[in-house]
C-alpha cells in the first residue's frame, strides 16, 4: 500500500513533470496536459466532497439503523430499507438536476446527491451488523446489570463493528467514483479534467483524471480493509 500512496503523491503534486510522456502518446493534441487548474487543489476538493458527504450518509446511516434495531423502532425497518434503497437506485444525475434549481450550481448539489447515494451500504450494514450479535450474549450483559445504552456501547456496537465499517467502506469507494459527476453542475473536483476531456474530445484529461479517482480509490479501500482487521475476531 505503501508504494501506492506514494505514487498517488507523487501524480498529484507531479502530473505536470508526465507532459512530454502524453504529448508523445498523443501528438494530434494541442494540450496533452490538463492544466486549468491544479492536481492538487482537484485532489482536496475531490477529497473533501467524499468526507463530507459520507459524514452525512454515516451518521444517518448508522442512526437509522440503530433506530429500526430498537424495539420502538423495528416496525419501520422495511419502510426505512426501501427509501434508502430508492436513494441508490436513483441516478445520481437526476438527483443533480434535482437538486441545482434548490441548492444551486457547485458543492451543495454534488453533496446531497453523494449522501442519498452512499446511505444503503451503511444502513443494511448497521441492521446485519447489529442482527449478528448472538441472544445470549446480550442476554448475559443484561443478566450483569448491564443499561441498554451499556449494552449498545459496550456489546453491540464493537460486535457488529467489523460489518458496519464494512459497509461504510462500500460508501465511501462508491462516492469516491461517483463524486465526478458533480463536475457536471460545477463542482470542482478529479471529475473536471474528466469532463473536460469528453467535452473536448481529449482522451489525454479523461486518463489524468481517471487514473487519480483510481488510485484514490485503490487506496482507500487498502485503509478500510486494513481497519476491518482490527475488529477482526481471527486477526
Amino acid at each position: 500500500m505503501g508504494v501506492l500512496v506514494l505514487l498517488l503523491i507523487g501524480l498529484t503534486l507531479g502530473m505536470g513533470q508526465l507532459e512530454p510522456l502524453f504529448r508523445a502518446l498523443f501528438p494530434d493534441l494541442g494540450t496533452p496536459l490538463y492544466s486549468r487548474d491544479s492536481f492538487l487543489n482537484l485532489m482536496l476538493a475531490h477529497i473533501g466532497l467524499v468526507l463530507v458527504s459520507s459524514l452525512i450518509s454515516v451518521t444517518i446511516g448508522i442512526a437509522a439503523g440503530l433506530f429500526v434495531t430498537r424495539p420502538v423502532g423495528r416496525e419501520f425497518e422495511p419502510m426505512v430499507s426501501s427509501l434508502a434503497a430508492i436513494g441508490q437506485t436513483f441516478p445520481p444525475a437526476a438527483v443533480l438536476a434535482i437538486a441545482v434549481p434548490l441548492a444551486g450550481f457547485g458543492f451543495a448539489p454534488t453533496i446531497i446527491a453523494l449522501s442519498l447515494y452512499g446511505l444503503l451500504p451503511v444502513i443494511q450494514n448497521t441492521i446485519a451488523g447489529l442482527g449478528t450479535v448472538p441472544q445470549t450474549t446480550l442476554e448475559a450483559a443484561r443478566g450483569n446489570g448491564m443499561s441498554r445504552w451499556q449494552i449498545l456501547r459496550r456489546v453491540e456496537l464493537p460486535l457488529a463493528m467489523r460489518v458496519i465499517i464494512a459497509g461504510i467502506r462500500v460508501s465511501v469507494i462508491i462516492n469516491i467514483g461517483t463524486a465526478t459527476i458533480g463536475s457536471t453542475v460545477g463542482a470542482k473536483s478529479l471529475g473536471t479534467p474528466l469532463i473536460a476531456g469528453l467535452v473536448g474530445n481529449n482522451l489525454a484529461y479523461v486518463i489524468q483524471g481517471a487514473l487519480l479517482v483510481g488510485l484514490l480509490a485503490i487506496v482507500t479501500d487498502l485503509l478500510f480493509e486494513r481497519l476491518e482487521r482490527r475488529y477482526s475476531f481471527g486477526g
